[in-house]
């Protein structure tokens, strides 16, 4: 155990990507992000930013990683977030899948404006409830 309050406990991931590599987790049960409710996230994410910092300093790191998988690539079906040390030259290259650009400019805006309008859809619908 690395730290623990009354939301969420963080502790050492048990495979690694590097040393320090902890994992984020909520006490309640939830299984995404998107199960989080409002008033915690503010919270969670502060101790995110503080475990982040712990990390970084603590492993005399330049940075860090942080990542969460919603469902897909989701190795157990409960919300948490891994917090990585990083080092420049550390072999972790961005995102561990292929990037590629959208195919024209008219692609790039449609799947704009299909976000955007999911937004604003999404936000009435939360606003509502």
């Amino acid at each position: 155990m690395v730290f623990e309050d009354s939301i969420s406990l963080a502790f050492l991931d048990d495979k690694p990507l590097f040393e320090g590599h902890c994992l984020l987790i909520t006490r309640a049960h939830y299984r995404t992000f998107l199960d989080l409710p409002r008033d915690l996230i503010g919270p969670l994410f502060l101790n995110a930013q503080h475990l982040a910092e712990a990390v970084q300093s603590g492993m005399s790191a330049e940075g860090t990683f942080m990542a969460i998988n919603n469902t897909v690539s989701q190795s157990v079906p409960h919300f948490h977030m891994h917090v990585v040390p990083r080092r420049k030259g550390d072999g972790l290259r961005g995102f561990f899948w292929p990037r590629q650009r959208y195919r024209s400019e008219e692609e790039l805006l449609a799947v704009q404006k299909t976000l955007a309008d999911r937004m604003d859809k999404v936000i009435s619908n939360k606003s509502a409830k």
